[in-house]
């Protein structure tokens, strides 16, 4: 059975990844974006892997984007929530329009779409939800704190879905990635990005794929006993 799988933020970095691997795993993926049209042709084209254009943060997008999906492909049965965004400034510069759009997307965005997929996972009695955290959610960060309280929440929003799905046959988990090596952390200035790996156990930045295993993993069949976790990836860079 090839179960259908919507990845959010599925069409670059992180969330391309996510998007090939379950793919690969068998799924019927669709990957969402949000405004980078050239990207996402091009990562269709050279995966045929549907893309869908939706405001993740945006209620009334997602809700007629679900119901698209459920009358062309069928209800979904694994959400992966990657869409994400940063609006970095410490306290004193951060306005209250930065945090409202890293909240929104990055944090409402878990609540818009579990919401929409909820009700057909519990009839089926079958669901895999995968919330994608952050090392800086876990630990906090310098200049982040619209970015580390998203996190942070998608965290707490996971533990308490878990327990809301178990008993209909639905897990919901998180990963949360370290520095993994993608355009965002490429664009840091070399010496910043020496001392980020400098702090890393394993000596090196994390890899997309790294992440998108661990999203396989906790979306597998037979992943029925595992819920409520986070599942952090991130070289021992920091240990939760």
């Amino acid at each position: 059975m090839s179960r259908v799988a919507l990845v959010t933020g599925g069409t670059r970095g992180i969330g391309a990844e996510i998007s090939r691997a379950l793919k690969n795993a068998g799924r019927t993926v669709v990957a969402s974006y949000a405004g980078n049209d050239a990207a996402a042709l091009a990562f269709s084209a050279e995966t045929g892997i549907k893309t869908m254009k939706f405001d993740a943060g945006d209620y009334d997008q997602c809700k007629a984007a679900i119901e698209a999906i459920h009358a062309e492909i069928g209800p979904v049965e694994i959400l992966v929530n990657n869409a994400g965004i940063t609006r970095d400034g410490t306290m004193s510069r951060l306005s209250r329009d930065m945090w409202d759009a890293v909240i929104d997307t990055n944090l409402g965005s878990c609540f818009n779409l579990s919401k929409l997929v909820w009700e057909d996972m519990r009839k089926a009695k079958f669901g895999r939800i995968v919330n994608i955290g952050s090392i800086n959610g876990q630990a906090g960060q310098y200049g982040q704190v619209n970015y580390a309280a998203a996190k942070s929440g998608i965290h707490g929003f996971t533990k308490a879905l878990a327990q809301e799905g178990a008993r209909f046959g639905i897990t919901v988990n998180a990963v949360a990635p370290g520095y993994v090596d993608t355009d965002m952390v490429r664009a840091v200035p070399p010496d910043v990005l020496e001392k980020i790996i400098a702090r890393i156990p394993m000596g090196r930045l994390g890899r997309a794929h790294d992440i998108a295993r661990g999203v396989v993993f906790l979306t597998a069949e037979d992943g029925d006993f595992i819920t409520g976790s986070t599942l952090s990836i991130n070289g021992g860079q920091h240990m939760y």
